[in-house]
């Protein structure tokens, strides 16, 4: 009896993958480009980035880039829109854990804006918006728009709710949310200026400052 040979089995070739469509290889171009504003943005500031600097570094002919923005200030604005605006909009998004303090809540947001803000490229941003500003006042009244009003409505919220539990004592600081997040700007500005010099336990300091506003935890 004769044996036969046992038949090779061929791997099996994984299936091409499709080639992206018109979509997606517009969505691609368009993140490039704002990836590549950002940085120029950040290391020549608002007035003094060319548009020619920022389509050479996304690889990318400079008409491409009027494909998708009609001018350097759009092309901004959809960064502000992309990196900054989602974090603020996660304020008060996810709901609360049962028993979650209005401080818990206030401390869970303060920790993901240091993480994902003070010492990242979107600090850089914030840092941004508050040198070049004031020059032009169209981009920062986008800012105040899109990030500022919406951020400032989110902790007036949970300042109402802390009066309302009786967390807070001082009613008046409804009328100042700036108040509960001034130690977010100064944590952004010290990291940019003095942190070489003196490094900033930012989420400690804001600690110290919610002690000021809800009183001491207390400790077992």
């Amino acid at each position: 009896m004769t044996k036969t040979a046992p038949k090779k089995v061929s791997p099996k070739r994984p299936a091409a993958q499709p080639a992206p469509n018109r979509a997606e290889r517009a969505a691609e171009r368009r993140g490039a480009i704002v990836e590549a504003a950002m940085e120029e943005f950040i290391a020549r500031g608002f007035a003094a980035t060319r548009l020619d600097d920022v389509a050479k570094r996304a690889g990318v002919a400079k008409g491409t880039i009027y494909l998708h923005f009609k001018d350097k200030e759009s092309m901004f604005e959809e960064l502000i829109r992309t990196a900054i605006v989602p974090l603020v909009m996660s304020l008060g998004a996810t709901p609360p854990r049962p028993g979650a303090t209005v401080r818990d809540m206030v401390e869970g947001f303060v920790r993901t804006f240091i993480e994902q803000v003070v010492t990242t490229r979107r600090g850089d941003i914030v840092r941004l918006i508050m040198a070049e500003g004031p020059r032009f006042p169209a981009v920062a009244d986008f800012y105040y728009r899109e990030v500022v009003s919406r951020g400032l409505a989110g902790m007036r919220a949970m300042i109402e709710l802390g009066i309302a539990r009786g967390e807070i004592s001082n009613k008046n600081l409804a009328r100042f949310p700036q108040i509960l997040v001034a130690p977010a700007m100064i944590a952004v500005i010290w990291q940019s200026l003095f942190s070489k010099h003196a490094p900033l336990d930012a989420l400690e300091m804001f600690r110290v400052h919610l002690d000021l506003i809800f009183g001491e935890r207390r400790t077992a």
